[in-house]
């Protein structure tokens, strides 16, 4: 989940704008992590020594890992070490924030920083994904969406991006939640959660976007919006929802039901209940989930 809340941080402490990060994201397969990024990230080096590095470069043709041996910066054993590691994918994104001039060395050195402190990471967990790490950084978003979500809610929107990560993919960055009376849907379809928690959850998306999540979803290529589209949606709805009411289930006992998901025919949709809006960052496009909360026992 490291990268997904990184470019939510990126985007919620002003460093880029949404357009940006969308960009930097469909451009991060493509590129590695440069021997500088990975020591700043490691602690190895600061910011200043590989701009130092980065200066000497531009007067003599030489490899970042020889001057900064050569400088007192790594040993060969650390240089050895970084080429060896597999680099997270949030590293990626930075990387490419940092070729495209929108973030230097010195930003992403205090970035980084800034961002272990908020989450409580040490740097092992910046690579190993713990439940405890991701659990704050889910508390963080929260807070950073100022979202008053209840347990059962919190619950509902962590097991959402969970299931994104394992049925559409994992380079996506949630962008803030807020509060919605209505909502122009466009694909959309939707489905109810019954019982004590009573929740309407919708998924809605263009048509282009829609058959890129459908494609993922049933790793099949579509190419047209379609009712095998609509199916899909229909069914990843139905997926979540279902793990959702046995999660709540086992963890508190409660019996929960779920209607039959729908396609929403409405070209706007007006909420009677609170309603959250999670508009989620994919490369292929923008993905809606919209959750509007009938009942709720605190």
């Amino acid at each position: 989940m490291y990268t997904q809340f990184f470019g939510n941080y990126l985007i919620s402490n002003d460093y880029i704008t949404q357009e940006q990060l969308f960009s930097a994201m469909q451009r991060q397969t493509t590129k590695h992590t440069k021997l500088g990024t990975l020591a700043i990230h490691a602690g190895y080096m600061t910011a200043s020594e590989v701009d130092d590095i980065i200066i000497h470069q531009t007067h003599e043709d030489r490899k970042f890992g020889e001057l900064a041996i050569e400088l007192g910066y790594l040993t060969n054993e650390q240089v050895i070490e970084l080429l060896k590691t597999q680099s997270p994918d949030f590293l990626l994104l930075g990387q490419v924030l940092l070729d495209d001039g929108l973030l230097t060395n010195t930003d992403f050195e205090n970035i980084l920083a800034d961002y272990r402190s908020q989450n409580e990471m040490m740097d092992l967990d910046m690579i190993i994904e713990t439940q405890e790490a991701i659990s704050c950084l889910f508390d963080n978003f929260l807070i950073t969406s100022e979202a008053p979500v209840s347990r059962n809610s919190r619950m509902f929107i962590e097991l959402l991006f969970n299931n994104f990560v394992r049925f559409i993919g994992e380079e996506f960055t949630p962008i803030n939640i807020e509060e919605l009376k209505e909502f122009p849907a466009d694909c959309c379809v939707r489905q109810k959660v019954c019982g004590d928690y009573s929740v309407v959850s919708y998924l809605s998306m263009d048509e282009d976007t829609a058959v890129a999540f459908a494609s993922r979803y049933v790793e099949e290529q579509f190419e047209t919006y379609d009712e095998y589209v609509k199916a899909s949606m229909e069914d990843f709805l139905n997926l979540h929802n279902g793990l959702f009411i046995v999660n709540v289930s086992n963890d508190s006992s409660q019996e929960l039901t779920i209607g039959a998901p729908e396609q929403v025919a409405e070209p706007l949709v007006i909420f009677e209940h609170v309603t959250y809006h999670i508009p989620v960052l994919y490369t292929f496009g923008i993905v809606h989930f919209l959750m509007e909360v009938v009942s709720d026992p605190k």
